[in-house]
């Protein structure tokens, strides 16, 4: 059925006033809430070891080096501290001396004997509230009501998959209150205090999340977000003093800078950059650069050489010092200075072994004539990109950069000829390029001057795999007449005004295939070929650039900086800036005496974060300048949009009645019978809560927050070194921490309790584990991860406005509100709603169910290739129409956009069974049989026995592991007597060592199995194979080993086992451990799937 129509909000009786006033009857509840209630918000900054306790400190995230908390350590003799399980964390690695590796997936921690770490910062939190009330009263209050911050800090995954294990790491920690010892205090206990936890760093990580959340004690304070990154461009100079390695700081924001300057894009690779610069500065080569979002930024001078070399090939008019483009990746920064583009390198330890910083900013493709830069927002294979368009000679070429690593190569585009002679004209132009990673993929805007100088448009793509070129689309010359209607379908048939098509650039979301030509216009598609205008924008304004949340919604700025915005999958598009509303918002915010708006601001640039579009504005109050990051309020200016238009003035009696209609078809939204989300969401979360110390006010000491980074890292530790190929007896990382401690667990607790714990701390091993029962909340997750024929399922509730009853013979209720759902991509997914009218409630139920349909994508390594798609949940009349009043402002509902990834989930592995494959030996061969050292996790077999391996399959989030009961293929990849001489065999040994096709006697193993691959090359295995039996004839490597000693020779082996394809097999780099002619070895799995 039709959504319903347009419903009358109840009559309110008014005066006649200014029309702000009557906005403030509909603005959210804290515009007009008692004045005495509070609002509270969270402050959050970073402390270096030498800052705590300090008052104003404020450190930047630079040094990435541990330190040692072994003192400390030393003092806990009586406590559940296993200092030799401590030491052993480096277990294959022990005898090394002294190094300092931070943590990280697949790479083990290498400690000395002696040593325990600590990483290199704190979070130091406080909060705030609105009042005449000091902060520090205000903290001491909230830690005598019983308030402890929350702290959940999320490290971001991994670009180089290939380097580090992507996984979606959580640690969850609780604030530790500090008393600061910088000013005495006589005339009370507390004077100034805070609370602090570790800010914990790992490999591979240098984006972190940090939500802080109260316990649910003291006052209300709603969570809130901050960003805390790894700034890889800063060091510490001679005198410790930090200094820029990209130039020089500058001090002061000169109004010429920013005032009536226009604004520009900020551009980055989503959710992967710790850094993000911004150019634009008129006359100066000096960017905007931040580690926090632009919550504080720096101005720096770039230290680069400003050459111009114009030619004949290249020219140019006139030579500027301003930065035009500039793109912020991961690690390596990119910028463009007339035609030439500079990049530098960071200096950042957690993402690759060798430092590959650089010294100074590096000048590539010098000999070309550079117009344009064009990011790619998204990485993919291990690596980012970037684009330059060239002019002059290379004209019709793209310059395809890879960044892997912080290292940076370029590539010419297309390769065997330009784009011009591959489309058959003598004189064309790439205005924008858009690279589609998923596809690998390249969409170019072309511009092309006809025999008759005449210009026109093509949407041309480029194969990089099958080097194919094809054009998509021609663009009209004209903009179509929509003839009132909001869209117009380009079919070729319909009529077109005189006003010319300019197209500028092109937007592209992975996530829902939307591809957005833009100029003069919008013109959009799913499919890159069929494009729909969209008329609601008008044709004589140009867009300069679009702000892609890629979660739904986007911003468009103008060349006259007017702000525009669409919801995709809708058609309208509202103008925010300037509007009708906004004058009412920033009368509200008059009012209100808000000092984040000023008489005279410009814009410098717009962005999402957290799916929320943020300003950031230089502002001019009172003859002083400023550069200030704020929301943009786009709920509350779309509310305030509807209400302007829809409204009517009737007088009644000696009064006007004000009635307004409000287009949203529902009045009540929920989400309910949401599933627990980490199977979905693949999140890991770990808890650690701060040593009780033994002191009466609860107080913490330098040394009790040195023990709590010391347990913090310890943890972690256990999270890095379960990622390896063998299970444990208990699937848990944390269980080999306490596993000979438990039986004393009440002794320690004794020992607290009565205040005689050593070193005046007491460790309670319940409070450091991990959390695998996480419960949903009442919205969806960020993300789906769907594994193959998986399903997501949860309900909406809709309350409507008006129920709609047919009568007749027949007494039957309508639904009044229609639920759709859009699917990217529905050859690969699917959805199944189901509807129940509730009659006595006036409300709709809504089930939903999203699955896997097993079309696109086939086994692969866990967490790698995964294909990006989404699912838009939308009720029908709504976008735009639809607002919930919270806490945090207006909230826009009805239209939930989910991004999917399909594809083998991270979190999954293909674990060797040691408990069980020792247990089936011994049963099986009738006797004990172990290595002369017994090392739990290296065991050893005999060379005579009958191998009998058996496999887990096990979900690290959710702490699921079962028996293994597919096929595999198992191949001795590599070996050695020791050790340290473990020799890596070329294709051509490992097929003679292990086919069963080899006749140059040069086998390590058969089996009496008779299932091969298609070729007949390789034995597959199962859990009830008949074993494998070890020959080591006397061509292969294990032959002739010789005894060193009265016991048996050992030879190890490096093992591949791969339940997929063998082509896929490609790295083998993993752990071994002993085996052989008395001991059989084993590797991690480099190419399995978890299906």
């Amino acid at each position: 059925m039709f959504p319903v129509g347009p419903a009358p909000w109840p009559r309110l009786r008014v005066l006649w006033a200014l029309w702000a006033l009557l906005v403030v009857l509909l603005a959210p509840w804290r515009l007009w809430a008692i004045q005495e209630t509070q609002e509270c918000t969270w402050q959050v900054v970073l402390n270096n070891l030498e800052s705590v306790g300090k008052n104003d400190a404020i450190d930047h995230f630079v040094d990435q080096e541990l330190y040692t908390v072994d003192k400390v350590f030393d003092l806990l003799v009586d406590a559940p501290i296993d200092r030799d399980e401590v030491r052993g964390l480096g277990a294959d690695e022990w005898e090394r001396p002294w190094s300092c590796t931070l943590l990280g997936s697949g790479h083990l921690l290498t400690i000395s004997l002696q040593t325990y770490l600590g990483f290199p910062y704190y979070l130091k939190i406080n909060y705030s509230c609105t009042g005449e009330v000091s902060s520090e009263a205000l903290v001491r209050k909230g830690h005598l009501t019983g308030l402890k911050p929350v702290v959940l800090v999320t490290f971001q995954s991994p670009v180089n998959f290939h380097r580090w294990k992507i996984e979606q790491l959580q640690i969850q920690m609780e604030a530790a209150p500090f008393r600061s010892p910088a000013e005495r205090c006589d005339a009370e206990e507390v004077c100034l205090m805070s609370w602090y936890t570790p800010m914990p760093i790992k490999n591979g990580s240098v984006v972190m999340r940090v939500d802080v959340s109260s316990n649910g004690l003291g006052p209300f304070i709603p969570n809130k977000r901050f960003h805390v990154n790894i700034n890889g461009f800063l060091e510490r100079g001679r005198d410790h003093e930090l200094q820029f390695t990209v130039g020089n700081e500058l001090f002061h924001l000169i109004p010429r800078h920013f005032v009536n300057v226009p604004s520009r894009p900020l551009w980055y690779t989503v959710d992967q950059t710790p850094v993000l610069i911004l150019g634009g500065i008129p006359e100066e080569k000096a960017i905007l650069l931040t580690d926090t979002n632009f919550k504080d930024f720096f101005l720096v001078e770039l230290s680069i050489d400003s050459c111009w070399v114009g030619s004949f090939y290249c020219p140019q008019a006139s030579f500027t010092a301003t930065i035009y483009d500039a793109i912020a990746t991961e690690s390596t920064l990119f910028i463009r200075q007339n035609q030439l583009i500079y990049y530098f390198t960071g200096t950042y330890t957690t993402l690759y072994e060798n430092n590959h910083g650089s010294e100074r900013w590096v000048r590539v493709l010098a000999n070309e004539c550079i117009k344009r830069l064009c990011p790619v927002h998204f990485h993919s294979n291990g690596s980012e990109y970037v684009m330059a368009l060239t002019a002059g000679k290379n004209e019709g070429y793209v310059h395809f950069g890879t960044i892997t690593d912080g290292l940076v190569s370029f590539k010419l585009l297309p390769r065997d000829r330009s784009v011009c002679n591959a489309i058959l004209v003598d004189n064309c132009s790439i205005t924008w390029a858009v690279f589609i990673a998923g596809d690998y993929n390249l969409l170019m805007l072309v511009e092309i001057v006809g025999p008759t100088s005449s210009k026109y448009f093509q949407v041309v793509s480029y194969d990089l795999v099958s080097d194919y070129l094809v054009v998509l689309y021609t663009i009209p010359e004209f903009i179509p007449d929509a003839r009132g209607l909001e869209f117009l379908m380009i079919l070729g048939t319909e009529s077109y005004t005189n006003f010319p098509m300019v197209p500028k650039g092109m937007s592209y979301n992975p996530y829902n295939n939307l591809l957005l030509i833009w100029g003069n216009f919008l013109l959009q598609s799913f499919n890159s070929e069929n494009f729909i205008y969209l008329a609601d924008f008008p044709k004589e304004l140009s867009i300069k650039y679009l702000v892609n949340s890629f979660r739904g919604d986007m911003a468009i700025v103008t060349e006259n900086e007017e702000i525009w915005y669409l919801l995709e999958g809708s058609y309208q598009v509202y103008q925010l800036f300037p509007s009708k509303a906004w004058e009412v918002y920033i009368s509200l915010q008059v009012l209100q005496q808000s000092s984040r708006y000023a008489p005279n601001e410009t814009m410098v640039t717009l962005f999402y974060e957290d799916n929320k579009l943020y300003q950031l504005v230089y502002l001019i109050d009172n003859q002083q300048g400023r550069l200030i990051k704020r929301l943009m309020p786009v709920e509350q200016l779309l509310m305030y949009q509807q209400i302007s238009k829809e409204y009517v003035l009737e007088r009644q009696g000696s009064h006007l009645t004000l009635s307004f209609s409000n287009f949203c078809p529902f009045t009540v939204m929920r989400l309910q019978e949401l599933p627990n989300p980490q199977i979905y969401t693949r999140q890991e979360r770990y808890r650690a809560q701060p040593p009780r110390v033994l002191e009466p006010w609860g107080f913490h000491s330098e040394n009790s927050l040195a023990v709590y980074q010391g347990l913090v890292y310890y943890l972690l530790s256990l999270h890095s070194k379960y990622d390896k190929p063998y299970a444990d007896p208990v699937h848990d990382p944390t269980w080999r921490w306490w596993k000979n401690k438990k039986q004393d667990q009440d002794y320690y607790f004794y020992l607290a309790n009565n205040w005689r714990s050593t070193g005046s701390v007491h460790v309670d091993m319940t409070s450091y584990e991990k959390i695998y029962d996480l419960k949903a909340e009442n919205e969806l997750p960020e993300r789906i991860f769907l594994d193959k024929g998986t399903s997501y399922s949860f309900s909406v509730f809709l309350t409507t406005r008006k129920p709609e009853v047919q009568h007749g013979p027949s007494f039957q209720v309508l639904s009044p509100v229609d639920l759709a759902v859009v699917l990217a991509d529905p050859d690969c997914i699917e959805a199944m709603v189901k509807e129940k009218v509730l009659v006595n409630r006036n409300s709709v139920l809504f089930w939903v169910t999203l699955s896997d349909k097993r079309s696109c994508f086939d086994q692969g390594i866990s967490g790698h290739h995964l294909m990006k798609t989404s699912m838009l949940v939308k009720v029908l009349g709504s976008s735009g129409h639809c607002f919930q009043n919270t806490n945090r402002g207006p909230r826009m509902q009805s239209n939930l956009m989910v991004p999917v990834l399909i594809g083998c989930p991270p979190g999954k592995r293909l674990a060797f069974d040691i408990t069980y494959t020792l247990q089936y030996n011994r049963v099986q061969n009738k006797h004990y049989f172990d290595c002369v050292k017994v090392d739990p996790e290296m065991p050893c077999f005999l060379f005579r026995d009958i191998f009998y391996p058996f496999f887990l399959i096990q979900d690290l989030v959710t702490g699921d592991s079962g028996s293994f009961q597919g096929s595999y293929v198992l191949k001795v990849v590599g070996g050695g007597p020791t050790l340290d001489t473990i020799k890596e065999y070329s294709e051509e040994e490992i097929y003679r060592f292990n086919s069963p096709l080899d006749k140059t006697g040069s086998l390590i193993w058969t089996t009496e199995n008779t299932t091969t691959t298609e070729d007949l090359a390789f034995n597959i295995m199962s859990h009830n194979s008949l074993g494998i039996e070890w020959l080591c004839l006397e061509n292969s490597p294990c032959h002739d080993t010789i005894p060193h000693n009265i016991f048996a020779p050992e030879f190890f082996f490096k093992v591949l086992v791969s339940n997929s394809s063998p082509f896929c097999c490609t790295s083998m780099g993993s752990r071994s451990v002993p085996g052989g002619p008395s001991s059989s070895s084993w590797c991690q799995p480099a190419c399995l799937s978890a299906w």
